[in-house]
Order: C-alpha cells, then sequence, then structure tokens
C-alpha cells in the first residue's frame, strides 16, 4: 500500500487550524490493499486503485506519489488551484498508462485546503467512485458525485438511490486514472465553515455503511482520529468487503466575513465478490461472460430450471 504520511495537528497558516487523523484496512476478502492515501496539509485525498494483481496497488500509488509533488505541499502555501491539480492528474494519467500499458486504474477523491482574499476554502476534487462528505453546521452532505454506471441510472430516474446500492453494475465507473476515455477531475469550491468536518474515503466504507450509519459515527466521536478508526472498523463489522481507506479533517478557528477568528448488513460469504471497473473492462468482462454461458448452452442443453438460474440477473464483476 503506497501512502503519504501525515502530523498532526496542523498549523501551517495563522488563523485556521486543521487537525486531522486516517486510516487504511485491506478488509476481510482481499489479499492486497489497492487503495493509497495522502493526508497532509493542504492535501487530502483517498485513490482506489482497479486492476488487481498488484496493478491497482501501482495506479493508486502513482497517483498518490503526483499530488505528493505539488510545490504547495513542502510549504504549506494553501495556493493550489484545480487548473494546478488537473495539471498533475494528468501526469498521473500518463504515468499510470505507460507503467500498466492501460490495463490499470484508480479513483480519486478529496479535498484541498485554498485560500482566496485571506478566506479558507475547500476545493474538492473526484475522479470515480470514491467520495468525500462534509458535516457542516448540523448538515452531513456528499460532495462528490460518482462516476459509475450507477449514478447515470439514478440521474435519468431509471433506479432509485437505495437501489444503486445493490445493483449489479455498481462497481463500474465511467471515469478513472490510467484507463479509459475520461479523466478530467469534477471540482467543487466551499467556504470553509467554523467546525467542518470533511470525510474522504473510499468505496470500501461506502459499499458497507449507509449514509446514516457514517453520519451517526462522525458526529459522536470528537477526535478525528478515533473517528476514523471507528468507521473503518464499522466497516469490517459490516462484512469488510473491499480495501476500507478512511480520512477525516476537522477545520477549527476560521475566519469569518469580519476577518476575526471564531471559537469554536453483512454480505452472503458464498456471494462471488467484487471490484470496482472501468466501464470498457466492464463491458467487455460482460460480453466475454455472456460469450462464455452461449458456448456451454450449445454443449450441454439445460432444463428449465436451470436455465432461469444462469440468466437471473447480468453477470457481476469478479473481485482481484
Amino acid at each position: 500500500m503506497n501512502q503519504q504520511p501525515a502530523s498532526v495537528p496542523s498549523t501551517f497558516q495563522p488563523g485556521l487550524s486543521l487537525s486531522y487523523g486516517y486510516g487504511t484496512d485491506r478488509g476481510l476478502r482481499r489479499e492486497l490493499n489497492e487503495d493509497s492515501y495522502i493526508a497532509s496539509d493542504p492535501v487530502f485525498a483517498v485513490a482506489d486503485g482497479m486492476g488487481g494483481h498488484e496493478a491497482g496497488e501501482v495506479a493508486s500509488g502513482m497517483c498518490v506519489r503526483a499530488l505528493a509533488a505539488i510545490p504547495q505541499l513542502a510549504t504549506g502555501e494553501r495556493t493550489v488551484t484545480a487548473a494546478v491539480l488537473q495539471q498533475y492528474l494528468v501526469q498521473a494519467d500518463t504515468s499510470i498508462r505507460e507503467a500498466t500499458g492501460a490495463r490499470a486504474g484508480t479513483t480519486l477523491a478529496g479535498a484541498v485546503v485554498v485560500e482566496q482574499m485571506g478566506m479558507p476554502y475547500w476545493l474538492v476534487m473526484n475522479i470515480g467512485d470514491s467520495r468525500t462528505y462534509r458535516l457542516s453546521q448540523g448538515r452531513f452532505v456528499q460532495i462528490s458525485v460518482d462516476h459509475s454506471e450507477v449514478q447515470e441510472l439514478v440521474d435519468a430516474g431509471e433506479i432509485t438511490a437505495e437501489q444503486a446500492t445493490v445493483h449489479p453494475r455498481r462497481h463500474v465507473v465511467t471515469r478513472a486514472l490510467g484507463t479509459g476515455d475520461e479523466t478530467e477531475a469534477d471540482y467543487w469550491l466551499l467556504p470553509v465553515e467554523e467546525g467542518d468536518r470533511v470525510l474522504v474515503c473510499s468505496d470500501g466504507l461506502t459499499g458497507e455503511l449507509t449514509d446514516e450509519h457514517i453520519l451517526r459515527i462522525l458526529s459522536t466521536v470528537g477526535d478525528p482520529q478515533d473517528a476514523a478508526d471507528a468507521l473503518i472498523q464499522a466497516a469490517l463489522r459490516s462484512g469488510g468487503s473491499d480495501n476500507i481507506t478512511v480520512i477525516v479533517v476537522d477545520a477549527r478557528n476560521v475566519l469569518n466575513d469580519a476577518g476575526a477568528a471564531t471559537t469554536a448488513p453483512r454480505r452472503d460469504p458464498d456471494v462471488v465478490d467484487e471490484d470496482t471497473l472501468p466501464r470498457l473492462q466492464a463491458a467487455q468482462k460482460a460480453q466475454a461472460e455472456q460469450g462464455q454461458k452461449a458456448e456451454a448452452a450449445q454443449a450441454a442443453p439445460q432444463t428449465g430450471s436451470e436455465a432461469a438460474a444462469h440468466q437471473d440477473g447480468e453477470p457481476s464483476d469478479d473481485r482481484h
């Protein structure tokens, strides 16, 4: 697992103070941890590798190392822009393609703390289905929007958000670094509010815990490191079927407009595991599996009950 260590709390800049906790776990059903993360003021991000057989780990690690090369990380300056971030992500995309032959990729989600006219902002970025949430003034909101097939179906009104959590195509992403055609991140710029708590996580957390469960932990566990640990343990108790990575960031001593500081369900063990896949690979996999089924049907005629069992739903994506 590739990661960038961090020290807490962070006080590079006068005024705004950040404290944060982080952690990662292989999970209960994976041989490797293909997640990587960086948690060092002003960059907090999680990359979830795809490809298996260590290729996913290579992709996520390259992504994190690209972010670690941002000059502001060494100086602690909060002057990063979306254009700068995209420049480094393009470099990561190129490096991953060259190293893996475009056979591996990674999602990326995170928040970078930036300052404009003396005021702090969360610059949130997203590629794929890792997520960034914010608990602010009692409101818990998912900031990032998943780049996934099921999210497109939800947006089109074809399925509900609840149905998306169990849809057979829920692990197919429509954007990723290192593979596929769409690699540009989405960005959001949000003012930092006093007492903000930001969560960045891989889908190993959100695949096991509902938003309500996540909120309950974030709103009751005070220390960010304790909150990160509690989220990971809760995901493990719920099944731990994927790698789980969590970063929790708290903002304090935020400047107000006057420039003054303010105070402030387990899955069936017999079910085949699934992994995140880019859309193209998922389509190729489904086509290959359908071809295999057709060949099997020609070789050995099935009874009615056998045919129904094989046609029950679309094939899911195997985890590596």
